[in-house]
Protein backbone atom coordinates (compact mmCIF):
# COMPACT_ATOMS: atom_id res chain seq x y z
CA UNK A 1 0.00 0.00 0.00
CA UNK A 2 2.88 2.48 0.83
CA UNK A 3 4.56 1.68 -1.80
CA UNK A 4 1.39 2.41 -4.17
CA UNK A 5 0.97 5.75 -2.46
CA UNK A 6 4.67 6.85 -3.26
CA UNK A 7 4.04 5.69 -6.90
CA UNK A 8 0.86 7.72 -7.31
CA UNK A 9 2.60 10.78 -5.53
CA UNK A 10 5.76 10.53 -7.98
CA UNK A 11 2.91 10.67 -10.97
CA UNK A 12 0.90 12.88 -9.90
CA UNK A 13 2.57 15.76 -7.32
CA UNK A 14 3.37 18.44 -9.85
CA UNK A 15 4.85 20.63 -6.84
CA UNK A 16 1.40 22.63 -6.73
CA UNK A 17 0.22 23.56 -3.12
CA UNK A 18 -2.74 25.33 -2.29
CA UNK A 19 -1.86 28.48 -1.56
CA UNK A 20 -4.11 29.02 1.49
CA UNK A 21 -1.69 27.42 3.94
CA UNK A 22 -0.80 30.51 5.33
CA UNK A 23 -3.73 32.23 5.49
CA UNK A 24 -5.29 29.58 7.94
CA UNK A 25 -2.64 30.28 10.28
CA UNK A 26 -2.31 33.97 10.13
CA UNK A 27 -6.33 34.23 10.55
CA UNK A 28 -6.24 31.47 13.37
CA UNK A 29 -3.04 33.51 15.37
CA UNK A 30 -4.47 36.74 15.02
CA UNK A 31 -8.67 36.09 15.63
CA UNK A 32 -7.51 33.91 18.31
CA UNK A 33 -5.84 36.47 20.50
CA UNK A 34 -8.34 38.93 19.66
CA UNK A 35 -10.55 36.46 20.91
CA UNK A 36 -8.63 35.99 23.95
CA UNK A 37 -8.46 39.29 25.02
CA UNK A 38 -11.54 40.43 23.54
CA UNK A 39 -14.38 38.33 23.89
CA UNK A 40 -13.51 35.56 26.57
CA UNK A 41 -13.38 37.58 29.60
CA UNK A 42 -16.94 39.32 29.11
CA UNK A 43 -18.52 36.20 27.02
CA UNK A 44 -17.57 34.01 29.78
CA UNK A 45 -18.79 36.12 32.41
CA UNK A 46 -21.91 36.96 30.25
CA UNK A 47 -22.89 33.47 30.30
CA UNK A 48 -21.99 32.44 34.08
CA UNK A 49 -24.41 34.87 35.00
CA UNK A 50 -27.45 35.72 32.65
CA UNK A 51 -29.77 33.11 31.69
CA UNK A 52 -30.01 32.78 28.04
CA UNK A 53 -32.58 31.80 25.13
CA UNK A 54 -30.04 30.34 23.61
CA UNK A 55 -28.77 27.74 25.89
CA UNK A 56 -31.81 25.42 25.69
CA UNK A 57 -30.44 25.74 21.60
CA UNK A 58 -27.21 25.19 21.81
CA UNK A 59 -27.79 22.01 24.56
CA UNK A 60 -29.63 20.53 21.73
CA UNK A 61 -27.08 21.10 19.12
CA UNK A 62 -23.57 21.01 20.67
CA UNK A 63 -23.49 17.29 20.56
CA UNK A 64 -23.53 17.92 16.56
CA UNK A 65 -19.58 18.25 17.36
CA UNK A 66 -18.81 14.70 18.55
CA UNK A 67 -16.85 13.06 15.62
CA UNK A 68 -17.99 9.32 16.59
CA UNK A 69 -21.33 9.70 14.23
CA UNK A 70 -19.07 11.00 11.79
CA UNK A 71 -16.73 8.82 11.74
CA UNK A 72 -19.06 5.84 11.61
CA UNK A 73 -20.86 6.81 8.98
CA UNK A 74 -18.02 7.19 7.12
CA UNK A 75 -16.52 4.03 8.16
CA UNK A 76 -19.48 2.05 7.15
CA UNK A 77 -19.52 3.71 4.27
CA UNK A 78 -16.02 3.22 3.04
CA UNK A 79 -16.27 -0.74 4.05
CA UNK A 80 -19.98 -1.00 1.33
CA UNK A 81 -18.65 0.94 -1.49
CA UNK A 82 -15.23 -1.02 -0.87
CA UNK A 83 -17.33 -4.02 -1.38
CA UNK A 84 -19.38 -2.55 -4.21
CA UNK A 85 -15.92 -2.24 -6.07
CA UNK A 86 -15.11 -5.36 -6.08
CA UNK A 87 -18.59 -6.61 -7.13
CA UNK A 88 -19.22 -4.74 -9.99
CA UNK A 89 -19.29 -6.11 -13.34
CA UNK A 90 -19.25 -3.30 -15.22
CA UNK A 91 -16.09 -0.55 -15.08
CA UNK A 92 -18.16 2.54 -14.18
CA UNK A 93 -20.00 0.62 -11.53
CA UNK A 94 -16.88 -0.06 -9.94
CA UNK A 95 -15.57 3.49 -11.01
CA UNK A 96 -18.57 5.57 -9.47
CA UNK A 97 -17.59 2.85 -6.19
CA UNK A 98 -13.97 3.53 -5.93
CA UNK A 99 -15.02 7.65 -6.00
CA UNK A 100 -17.50 7.00 -2.84
CA UNK A 101 -14.26 5.10 -1.68
CA UNK A 102 -12.22 7.79 -1.37
CA UNK A 103 -14.61 10.30 -0.54
CA UNK A 104 -15.62 8.32 2.54
CA UNK A 105 -11.58 8.15 3.47
CA UNK A 106 -11.02 11.85 3.09
CA UNK A 107 -13.57 12.54 5.69
CA UNK A 108 -12.84 9.84 8.17
CA UNK A 109 -9.07 11.17 7.94
CA UNK A 110 -9.93 14.98 8.12
CA UNK A 111 -12.36 14.50 11.18
CA UNK A 112 -10.48 11.64 12.81
CA UNK A 113 -6.74 12.94 12.66
CA UNK A 114 -7.80 16.46 13.47
CA UNK A 115 -9.76 15.45 16.26
CA UNK A 116 -6.78 13.52 17.88
CA UNK A 117 -4.56 16.47 17.61
CA UNK A 118 -6.69 18.84 18.94
CA UNK A 119 -7.51 16.67 21.78
CA UNK A 120 -3.49 16.41 22.31
CA UNK A 121 -3.19 19.97 22.15
CA UNK A 122 -5.42 20.84 24.72
CA UNK A 123 -4.22 17.82 27.49
CA UNK A 124 -0.60 19.72 26.38
CA UNK A 125 -1.73 23.42 26.57
CA UNK A 126 -3.94 22.73 29.85
CA UNK A 127 -6.57 25.99 30.10
CA UNK A 128 -9.01 25.35 32.06
CA UNK A 129 -12.78 25.48 31.52
CA UNK A 130 -14.70 28.98 31.75
CA UNK A 131 -17.04 27.15 34.51
CA UNK A 132 -13.48 26.06 36.27
CA UNK A 133 -11.60 29.83 36.43
CA UNK A 134 -11.83 32.58 38.93
CA UNK A 135 -13.99 35.41 37.85
CA UNK A 136 -12.05 37.66 35.72
CA UNK A 137 -9.47 35.29 35.04
CA UNK A 138 -8.96 34.18 31.35
CA UNK A 139 -5.27 32.86 31.59
CA UNK A 140 -5.12 30.02 33.87
CA UNK A 141 -3.87 27.23 32.47
CA UNK A 142 -2.44 23.57 34.11
CA UNK A 143 -0.51 21.48 31.47
CA UNK A 144 -0.60 17.70 31.51
CA UNK A 145 -3.38 17.88 34.38
CA UNK A 146 -5.39 15.61 32.87
CA UNK A 147 -8.86 16.23 33.74
CA UNK A 148 -11.75 17.38 31.70
CA UNK A 149 -11.85 20.43 33.95
CA UNK A 150 -8.38 21.83 32.16
CA UNK A 151 -9.08 20.55 28.53
CA UNK A 152 -10.55 23.56 27.23
CA UNK A 153 -8.22 24.96 24.74
CA UNK A 154 -8.82 24.40 21.66
CA UNK A 155 -12.44 23.04 21.09
CA UNK A 156 -12.59 19.67 20.06
CA UNK A 157 -16.07 19.59 18.82
CA UNK A 158 -15.76 22.84 17.40
CA UNK A 159 -12.28 21.10 15.52
CA UNK A 160 -14.70 18.44 14.63
CA UNK A 161 -17.14 20.71 13.21
CA UNK A 162 -14.75 22.89 11.10
CA UNK A 163 -13.34 20.06 9.65
CA UNK A 164 -16.41 18.35 8.36
CA UNK A 165 -18.03 22.03 7.57
CA UNK A 166 -15.07 22.22 5.35
CA UNK A 167 -15.00 19.02 3.75
CA UNK A 168 -18.42 19.60 2.46
CA UNK A 169 -17.85 23.13 1.53
CA UNK A 170 -14.50 21.72 -0.51
CA UNK A 171 -16.37 18.97 -2.28
CA UNK A 172 -20.04 21.31 -2.77
CA UNK A 173 -18.61 24.91 -3.51
CA UNK A 174 -22.10 25.70 -3.78
CA UNK A 175 -22.85 25.36 -0.53
CA UNK A 176 -19.62 27.65 1.10
CA UNK A 177 -22.18 29.90 2.69
CA UNK A 178 -24.28 27.50 4.19
CA UNK A 179 -21.19 25.76 5.51
CA UNK A 180 -19.72 28.57 7.24
CA UNK A 181 -22.87 29.76 8.54
CA UNK A 182 -23.77 26.41 10.08
CA UNK A 183 -20.09 25.47 11.33
CA UNK A 184 -20.28 29.48 13.30
CA UNK A 185 -23.79 28.30 15.06
CA UNK A 186 -22.46 24.73 16.02
CA UNK A 187 -19.21 25.72 16.75
CA UNK A 188 -20.31 28.85 19.38
CA UNK A 189 -22.80 26.69 20.94
CA UNK A 190 -19.72 25.30 22.85
CA UNK A 191 -19.88 28.84 23.97
CA UNK A 192 -23.78 29.45 25.00
CA UNK A 193 -23.80 26.25 27.19
CA UNK A 194 -20.57 27.41 28.77
CA UNK A 195 -17.80 24.70 28.04
CA UNK A 196 -15.38 26.88 26.42
CA UNK A 197 -14.59 30.12 26.01
CA UNK A 198 -14.85 32.33 22.40
CA UNK A 199 -10.93 31.48 21.90
CA UNK A 200 -11.19 28.29 22.04
CA UNK A 201 -13.79 27.89 19.12
CA UNK A 202 -12.19 29.98 16.93
CA UNK A 203 -9.22 28.07 17.34
CA UNK A 204 -10.86 24.75 16.90
CA UNK A 205 -12.99 26.00 13.92
CA UNK A 206 -10.11 27.17 12.14
CA UNK A 207 -8.27 24.26 12.92
CA UNK A 208 -10.34 22.05 11.58
CA UNK A 209 -11.45 23.54 8.64
CA UNK A 210 -7.16 24.00 7.58
CA UNK A 211 -6.53 20.51 8.28
CA UNK A 212 -9.40 19.42 5.89
CA UNK A 213 -7.72 21.60 3.11
CA UNK A 214 -4.27 20.15 4.11
CA UNK A 215 -6.21 15.99 3.52
CA UNK A 216 -7.33 17.60 0.27
CA UNK A 217 -4.28 18.83 -0.55
CA UNK A 218 -2.64 15.72 0.34
CA UNK A 219 -4.72 13.62 -1.71
CA UNK A 220 -4.17 15.46 -4.67
CA UNK A 221 -0.67 14.80 -4.52
CA UNK A 222 -1.57 11.63 -4.89
CA UNK A 223 -4.11 11.90 -8.00
CA UNK A 224 -6.97 11.14 -5.59
CA UNK A 225 -10.64 12.86 -5.32
CA UNK A 226 -8.89 16.50 -5.31
CA UNK A 227 -7.10 18.77 -7.33
CA UNK A 228 -5.02 21.80 -6.38
CA UNK A 229 -5.68 24.67 -9.20
CA UNK A 230 -2.92 27.33 -9.06
CA UNK A 231 -4.71 29.81 -7.13
CA UNK A 232 -7.33 29.16 -4.11
CA UNK A 233 -8.58 26.00 -2.20
CA UNK A 234 -8.32 22.15 -3.71
CA UNK A 235 -11.40 21.20 -5.71
CA UNK A 236 -13.04 17.93 -7.40
CA UNK A 237 -11.26 16.27 -10.17
CA UNK A 238 -14.07 14.21 -10.90
CA UNK A 239 -17.63 15.00 -10.24
CA UNK A 240 -19.50 12.82 -7.54
CA UNK A 241 -22.50 10.18 -7.61
CA UNK A 242 -24.71 11.38 -5.15
CA UNK A 243 -25.61 8.04 -3.62
CA UNK A 244 -25.69 4.33 -5.07
CA UNK A 245 -28.30 3.03 -7.78
CA UNK A 246 -31.43 1.29 -6.40
CA UNK A 247 -30.84 -2.68 -5.98
CA UNK A 248 -33.15 -3.68 -8.91
CA UNK A 249 -32.70 -4.54 -12.52
CA UNK A 250 -32.91 -1.35 -15.34
CA UNK A 251 -32.15 1.80 -15.85
CA UNK A 252 -31.29 4.07 -13.37
CA UNK A 253 -30.30 7.84 -13.79
CA UNK A 254 -28.11 8.96 -11.08
CA UNK A 255 -29.58 11.83 -8.92
CA UNK A 256 -28.53 15.58 -9.01
CA UNK A 257 -28.34 17.56 -6.44
CA UNK A 258 -27.13 21.62 -7.43
CA UNK A 259 -23.71 21.73 -7.02
CA UNK A 260 -23.35 18.09 -7.57
CA UNK A 261 -23.61 16.87 -11.62
CA UNK A 262 -23.54 13.67 -12.10
CA UNK A 263 -22.91 11.89 -15.55
CA UNK A 264 -24.51 9.13 -17.91
CA UNK A 265 -26.17 5.49 -16.54
CA UNK A 266 -25.62 2.79 -14.73
CA UNK A 267 -27.46 -1.09 -15.40
CA UNK A 268 -27.92 -2.59 -12.80
CA UNK A 269 -28.27 -6.56 -13.21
Amino acid sequence: MIAKLKRRQSRYCTGSRASCHFAFLLMAVNFTLLAVFLLDEPVSAHVRETPSILRPIGSAVTDFGKSGWILFASAILFFEALSSSRLARHGKARFEALLVVHVAAYVFLSVALSGLAANLAKRLIGRARPFFQEPGSILDFSPLHGSYRFESFPSGHATTVGAIMMAVALMAPRYRVLCLVLGLWLGFSRVIVGAHFPSDVIAGLLFGAWFSVFMASLFARHGLLFEVPAEGLPRLARRLPVRPPLPEAGEWRWPALPGLPVRGLLRIG
